[in-house]
């Protein structure tokens, strides 16, 4: 077994007044050659936007790029004539492929939204443009595993051009969990807090830390306290 922790005070830190985040990996003027992504996980950003402020229109290209709202409401327009409004419960992806373009912007005047940005290499090049949104029940993460992504359209969740899977969970103080890797021969998991403290493979973890595991079949994850995560299993060659 292979582990890399990233402790939340070492992330990058951007703070540009309207936008406040803070970058597990390398991102923007944030660079460490040593964090530049975790297998195929390339941006783990966690996002703080002011009152009606935002990321004007901007292209992307071969990305699959998935935002997951922690508070407030997000608002999406992008080339491919989508227009939606991402609250907390819900998750959104877009697949880059071609290339396209968007913006994101807090559809509320009067408080901020927070969300998470990730990125991930695609295992396809040049793919047909794609959006999709969902609206989760939290209540179905309650002491157990939620999949919020995973590779199969006809699987639970939205999903990707990759051999990934992601799923949050809620645990209650004391509870323990297990988790079996889709794909253990080739992925790793990263392990990010989202509130609480918790135990990972005897890895002491608290709010915003991010673990990195690979080289593994199983994770035990024990909650220190009441807790919330998003795990993300990858691969971990390009």
């Amino acid at each position: 077994m292979h582990t890399v922790l990233h402790k939340a005070e070492t992330r990058g830190d951007a703070n540009h007044g309207w936008l406040h985040s803070r970058h597990t990996f390398s991102f923007a003027s944030y660079h460490d050659p040593e964090r530049m992504h975790f297998g195929v996980l390339r941006v783990l950003n966690d996002d703080r936007v002011s009152a009606g402020m935002g990321f004007g229109t901007h292209p992307h290209q071969n990305m699959e790029i998935i935002s997951i709202p922690l508070e407030g409401d997000l608002e999406h327009k992008d080339s491919m004539g989508n227009v939606a409004v991402i609250k907390s419960g819900d998750i959104q992806v877009l697949s880059a492929g071609t290339g396209i373009t968007h913006s994101e912007y807090n559809k509320n005047k009067d408080k901020e939204v927070k969300f998470l940005q990730i990125w991930g290499f695609p295992n396809k090049q040049n793919v047909t443009p794609r959006y999709d949104q969902i609206t989760l029940k939290a209540e179905d993460r309650n002491n157990r595993f939620q999949q919020v992504l995973s590779p199969n359209p006809d699987d639970a969740g939205v999903w990707i051009h990759q051999d990934a899977w992601f799923n949050m969970t809620r645990l209650e103080k004391g509870r323990e969990l297990s988790y079996s890797l889709k794909n253990p021969e080739n992925n790793g998991v990263y392990v990010f807090v989202l509130s609480g403290n918790v135990t990972v493979n005897n890895q002491s973890m608290n709010h915003r830390d991010g673990l990195g595991v690979w080289d593994v079949r199983e994770l035990a994850i024990k909650a220190d306290s009441d807790t919330e995560l998003l795990l993300m299993e990858v691969p971990m060659r390009m």
